[in-house]
């Protein structure tokens, strides 16, 4: 009897191929993207994330980019090339993976790349993200203050403003003894200044505010301390392929301290020691009436650093410190009012920067970044009380936000430890006995500050932020964080129509 030959399975086509193989690639990407990105941010929520690949690369840290390629999209294209030739190209000798060649390998790839995908969602909270933005807020509606609609009354001589924001400055820096989350006290000279001035703080010792929704990176703290509101990302595909800053202007529906100063007649200026326009920060900044930006691009120009010289993210905070006396010596010789802010950028993930006033006293790279800035924010202020002007200067220290440094604190703060973000307010007209166990948010620092300058602001509330001066409670207060939270990550048709 003459045997039966079985048919030989058809090969799919080329196009059928190659789309699975593309598939293959694109959720192998997403899949080991996503997972570098927690690994090395955190889980910092979705709208960083969305906000960031909308954003200009422009100013990116040096090494940054490097780090991507080679930790997410090499290994991601390897195994996605691994499984393709596990799947479709595997020589006849072997047998039954050969057989996958045809349609159950073209099922496989795509399941694969199916669940390789939703895999990636779920690492960066998309799913959350997309559940927030199906569930409409009302807490615009409900609870924000438009500065436009309220009387703010500043005093006959105004007070001068210096603002500095340290990057990824947190309470978590503190020794375990003194409400911290460590074994030494990364910033002692910080502690100091707290301890001896005004600082809100979430328990009885020297103390910080909660990181929320739209305000877990940079430009986001920076919108949701000058402006009260979070950051949210363009909902509809129009706006979100403008992106902030794209057209020229950034949230301009919003009236913020920037905008409020310059009104009043105020000289306003933003400076940091990277490119400003990374983030829209320089657009925001702009959009808001600040008359003078300085970055490392007018380092350059105004001989701080040799022209071409970039390092980490710009420029050490030692330069950016150096540039600021420069500059403040000359704005407050003018004959107005002054709002000066600027951003260090040592202390930023991965692992900080050590530059030349940084010491070997800990085991930790970012430690020696930390204790540094520190050190750092203590010299420049003590030059600030040194000069003519301050005696009616009032200065703003905080923290942008919780730092990204993952590694860092898997290994060396406990997980169950609740970081907060530093702040102090110094040589301002007012007090209060209200500054211990305090529930707020950056959002709360838009009308303090004003009040630090001596403002009487109608209600106390500006934003959905609330004068912490006052004995009006917080909103974070009001609802408990997780609630207020909750509510501040979810869609928002009055934020879309009022302020994009």
């Amino acid at each position: 009897m003459k045997a039966v030959k079985s048919k030989e399975r058809k090969p799919l086509s080329v196009p059928v191929v190659l789309t699975c193989v593309a598939a293959l690639a694109v959720s192998c990407l997403c899949l080991f993207a996503a997972r570098w990105y927690v690994s090395t941010y955190g889980n910092t929520g979705f709208d960083s994330i969305l906000f960031t690949l909308q954003s200009s690369l422009t100013g990116t840290e040096s090494t940054l980019l490097r780090r991507f390629l080679i930790r997410a999209v090499m290994p991601g294209l390897c195994a996605a090339g691994a499984i393709s030739i596990a799947l479709f190209y595997w020589p006849r000798e072997f047998g039954f993976l050969r057989r996958l060649n045809g349609l159950l390998g073209a099922v496989i790839a795509l399941g694969l790349s199916a669940v390789m995908t939703v895999n990636a969602a779920v690492i960066v909270e998309l799913d959350e993200y997309i559940v927030d933005m199906m569930l409409e807020s009302e807490l615009f509606e409900d609870e924000y203050v438009d500065p436009d609609t309220v009387q703010i009354t500043f005093p006959q001589e105004k007070r001068n403003l210096v603002y500095i924001m340290l990057e990824s400055m947190e309470i978590s820096y503190l020794s375990e003894a003194l409400g911290g989350g460590q074994e030494h006290n990364l910033i002692p000279e910080l502690y100091e200044l707290a301890l001896n001035n005004t600082n809100f703080s979430h328990n009885d010792q020297v103390g910080g505010f909660h990181e929320t929704s739209g305000a877990s990176w940079t430009i986001g703290a920076m919108v949701a301390q000058t402006a009260g509101i979070p950051l949210k990302t363009p909902e509809d595909v129009e706006d979100w392929q403008n992106g902030y800053g794209k057209d020229g202007v950034f949230l301009p529906g919003v009236t913020n301290l920037t905008s409020i100063l310059k009104d009043a007649g105020y000289h306003t200026s933003l400076m940091v020691g990277s490119d400003a326009s990374f983030g829209g920060r320089k657009t925001y900044y702009e959009t808001h009436g600040c008359d003078e930006i300085y970055d490392i691009v007018t380092a350059w120009k105004d001989g701080i650093v040799p022209s071409g010289y970039f390092v980490w993210w710009g420029m050490e905070d030692l330069y950016l410190f150096e540039y600021a006396k420069q500059e403040l010596t000359e704005i407050a010789a003018q004959d107005q009012p002054f709002a000066f802010t600027m951003l260090t950028v040592d202390t930023h993930h991965i692992g900080g920067y050590q530059c030349e006033y940084c010491t070997d006293e800990y085991e930790e790279t970012y430690e020696q970044s930390i204790s540094c800035s520190s050190r750092q924010v203590l010299d420049f202020l003590q030059w600030l009380q040194e000069q003519p002007f301050y005696e009616n200067t009032t200065v703003v220290i905080t923290g942008d936000h919780c730092s990204m440094d993952k590694g860092y604190f898997d290994r060396n703060v406990d997980e169950d430890y609740q970081r907060m973000v530093y702040n102090v307010i110094i040589n301002a007209p007012v007090s209060s006995s209200n500054t211990k166990n305090r529930q707020y948010c950056a959002m709360d620092l838009f009308p303090t500050t004003l009040a630090a300058l001596g403002c009487q602001i109608q209600g106390n509330r500006l934003g959905l932020g609330t004068n912490l001066y006052s004995n009006v409670p917080t909103l974070a207060e009001k609802y408990g964080i997780e609630r207020f939270n909750e509510l501040l990550g979810r869609s928002s048709d009055y934020y879309a129509a009022n302020f994009y």
